[in-house]
Formats: C-alpha cells, sequence, structure tokens
C-alpha cells in the first residue's frame, strides 16, 4: 500500500491526534464526579451531538460561524443544565475540556518521526485559541497547525482543506491528508488530496466503497510506509 511522490503530511487533530471523547468523559467526572458512568455517557453523548448538529447547521449557511469554543461553551451549558450544575467556575472548567485531551501514546513521537522526513500541518476544527493550547498540553509539534476558524467553516467543506493546500504550496496529489475520521478523509478527497486512514478506538471506520491510498494501524506503521526506501 505505499505512496510517493508525497512533499507534505496534513494530519486531523480531533480523534486522530488527541482522546476527545476520553478527554471530555474525564471532563465530566471531575465536573460531577458523584455521578455514575451512564449518566455521564449521557452527557457525552448530548455534548457531541450538540456540536456535531451545530458544525452542520453552520456548514448549511443556517447559523453563522461560531468558533468551536462558542460550541464547547453551549455544550456545556446544556450539559450542565441536565446535570444540575450551577457553579459558573466549573461550568467553565467543562467548556474549556477540549484544551485539555490527551494525546494518543504514538502521538508525539510517531510526529515528531515524520517531521523529520516531511513538513508536517495540523489541521483542525478547533477554533486558533484551542488548537494552541490544546497543541501544548498534548506536545504535539507542528511546523504549522491550522484552524478551520480561518475559513469560516468546518471539515468537511473544502474550504477548510483548501487552507492546508494554500499551505502547502504544491499539488494536492502531493498532499497526504491522516485523520482516524472516513467522512474527513473524503472531504480531503474531494479536493484531490491523498489519504491515509489511521485506526484510532474513537474513530470513523472506513466504509466498503471507500478507497483511501493507505490504512494504518497507528503512526509508527504510517511512517514505515511513507520512508521505506
Amino acid at each position: 500500500m505505499a505512496v510517493s511522490g508525497i512533499e507534505v503530511l496534513v494530519f486531523d487533530v480531533l480523534g486522530t491526534m488527541v482522546d476527545e471523547p476520553g478527554g471530555l468523559r474525564g471532563a465530566l467526572r471531575e465536573a460531577v464526579p458523584g455521578a455514575d458512568e451512564a449518566s455521564r455517557d449521557r452527557w457525552l453523548a448530548l455534548w457531541q451531538e450538540y456540536v456535531e448538529r451545530e458544525v452542520r447547521r453552520v456548514n448549511a449557511r443556517e447559523r453563522p460561524y461560531a468558533d468551536s469554543g462558542v460550541l464547547d461553551r453551549e455544550a456545556a451549558e446544556l450539559v450542565a443544565g441536565h446535570a444540575g450544575l450551577t457553579d459558573a467556575d466549573t461550568v467553565a472548567r467543562l467548556a474549556d475540556a477540549g484544551r485539555r485531551l490527551e494525546p494518543w501514546d504514538d502521538s508525539a513521537a510517531g510526529l515528531a518521526r515524520l517531521a523529520g522526513r516531511f513538513p508536517v500541518l495540523g489541521l483542525s476544527n478547533a477554533s486558533r485559541a484551542s488548537l494552541l493550547r490544546l497543541d501544548a498540553y498534548a506536545g504535539l509539534r507542528w511546523h504549522q497547525a491550522l484552524s478551520a476558524e480561518d475559513a469560516g467553516a468546518y471539515k468537511p467543506a473544502p474550504e477548510v482543506y483548501r487552507l492546508a493546500l494554500d499551505a502547502a504550496g504544491c499539488p494536492p496529489e502531493r498532499v497526504l491528508m491522516v485523520a482516524a475520521h472516513a467522512w474527513d478523509l473524503r472531504g480531503a478527497q474531494g479536493v484531490g488530496m491523498r489519504t491515509a486512514h489511521v485506526a484510532r478506538p474513537v474513530g470513523d471506520p472506513p466504509r466498503a466503497d471507500d478507497t483511501f491510498d493507505l490504512a494504518v494501524g497507528g503512526l509508527d506503521e504510517l511512517a514505515e510506509e511513507l520512508t521505506r526506501g
């Protein structure tokens, strides 16, 4: 499955490089320590469903662009209402949970290994401010980190991937999008990028009709595929 002619690597961040659901679940455990696991699972689902719906509304132009920090704050307030949280500081810390997500075990080292061979870009739906703090927290070191905020839309809108192509400065077929989410890779394919699916516990697996250039079990395997020869 080796690919050739790649000049630049572009990585999704949320879910691909960091454990977003696990981080949100941990923040809920901290905010409501007496809650049982089933309740936290319901609140996590409520949070995720809210953000996903609002992202779709933004991309459909049913709502003006609001960055991820705004959506997370709205989701946190929604969950707080269901959980009976009334302390403003606790709700504010919950809303910032997306800035404190743990990296997968291979993320930092795998990224550093690949960065020694290719320019590496992060491309995230996280806001600029959230992405800055998340990268610092998780120890992710990019040559450049790009936020969907600069496109005024969210992946999988094509204008977000074009941010990476503009930064890469080379033809899209020489740019490899790496993500744990098949929907993200389909969006990248729509603008001509090459694609690599990396398996993560929280990712969106490929469908039978998906045709990605690579499918790997982690960043070490990705590095082996891209650096052989």
